[in-house]
């Protein structure tokens, strides 16, 4: 059975009511985040990648964080136990697929299940997302050409779409260590700068050895 908050005992129900009734509820932030430990990772498992490692990182940042897990349901926050990840993926036409990545907090558990869905995703296209919750998810995108340091994403309209979504950018070298950009956007109405914090942290947490 879903569970939802009690907005009237909860302490941003002020906030709640305010950005919910903005034309446009979202903003976001670009920050970047130490990733020299996950070639060392990835080595450590079949049909790895650094790809996938971020992406675990990432899922399991969400997870942690509870307004991450947190959705706009008809007036109503619900809160998810769990939130998967849908990703986009290059397809060799250069265009873009959409993959489900299942979250498992094992990251060998994770890879394996994710292969396969990758694979389907970049050999067909028009493949279904394997979602049970739409809203029970993350949507994630990499721009790996570019070390950006803002982004902003496609949405739809604000009463419906409260789906945080995350972009990956290019990894550069500086002062010996390798960084990745990582730009967040979520409904301000379910969070503010202070949980984006603590998603940037508990990623980077993710990412160490």
């Amino acid at each position: 059975m879903p569970s939802y908050l009690d907005l009237d005992n909860w302490p941003r129900r002020a906030a709640f009511a305010h950005f919910a009734n903005l034309s446009q509820p979202f903003f976001s932030l670009c920050g970047r985040v130490d990733v020299s430990a996950l070639q060392a990772r990835v080595a450590e498992y079949r049909g790895a990648t650094l790809f996938l490692a971020y992406h675990h990182a990432a899922l399991c940042a969400a997870n942690e964080v509870e307004a991450f897990r947190y959705r706009l349901d008809k007036g109503r926050v619900r809160v998810l136990e769990q939130v998967d990840g849908s990703t986009t993926v290059l397809r060799s036409d250069e265009t873009i697929a959409f993959a489900s990545l299942p979250f498992e907090r094992d990251f060998g558990r994770f890879v394996e299940r994710a292969l396969p869905l990758l694979a389907r995703a970049k050999a067909d296209g028009n493949a279904p997302l394997e979602e049970a919750d739409a809203q029970a998810t993350i949507h994630m995108t990499t721009i790996p050409w570019l070390a950006f340091t803002s982004f902003s994403h496609a949405r739809g309209p604000a009463v419906l779409d409260s789906v945080p979504k995350l972009a990956f950018g290019k990894f550069t070298e500086e002062g010996g260590r390798l960084w990745m950009p990582v730009a967040v956007e979520v409904h301000h109405a379910l969070m503010d700068g202070l949980h984006v914090g603590r998603f940037y942290e508990s990623m980077q947490r993710a990412l160490q050895p």
